[in-house]
């Protein structure tokens, strides 16, 4: 829920206000007497600020009935596949489900056909093993055929910023002239 006499909204890709269904995503803005109405000396950011007073957080969320909002993604960290939206966080979250895996992120990688496809960083639990169909069959009782990564790649461990969380644009910049398959 929105702290006390702060608005929210969610702006869908075509700019239009998301209905408050649960379901609808976009990009959540806030606006209110606690919300800065511009970053100081900071010209770069400005983008980020809307001229009617809306500060746009780049978080990918749904806003239920109710005002309770769920962030889905960054949008940043979205992955456009085909026109379609996948979330790098719910893949993630179902992935550190598995008993052998013990962190994962999941970063989009450009292809040719698709524009983007989702490639699984994973790091797996000390002397557990797990193939890529097993990771691949795991996520498909909850995932749509089209939303589950293309590859799983393993790694010692998942970069992280100062404050603990994944740091997705080094695994980005490291698959960066990663090749999928057409």
């Amino acid at each position: 829920m929105p702290p006390p006499l702060v608005e929210v909204r969610a702006i869908s890709e075509d700019g239009k206000e998301a209905a408050w269904d649960g379901q609808s995503m976009g990009e959540l803005q806030v606006r209110g007497p606690w919300v800065a109405r511009s970053y100081y000396k900071n010209e770069e950011e400005d983008d980020k600020f809307v001229p009617d007073g809306w500060f746009r957080t780049g978080d990918v969320v749904t806003i239920d009935r109710a005002g309770y909002i769920r962030i889905t993604d960054r949008s940043k960290d979205l992955i456009k596949s085909g026109g379609e939206w996948i979330s790098s966080v719910d893949l993630e979250n179902a992935l550190m489900g598995h008993p052998a895996v013990k962190e994962a992120a999941v970063v989009a990688v450009a292809h040719q056909k698709w524009t983007e496809r989702p490639v699984a960083c994973v790091v797996l639990r000390e002397g557990a093993s797990a193939t890529d169909d097993e990771l691949r069959t795991f996520l498909s009782s909850k995932f749509a055929t089209w939303q589950l990564p293309d590859a799983f790649v393993r790694i010692e461990q998942i970069p992280r910023t100062a404050a603990g969380k994944f740091l997705k644009s080094a695994l980005r910049e490291q698959l960066k002239d990663f090749r999928l398959p057409e």
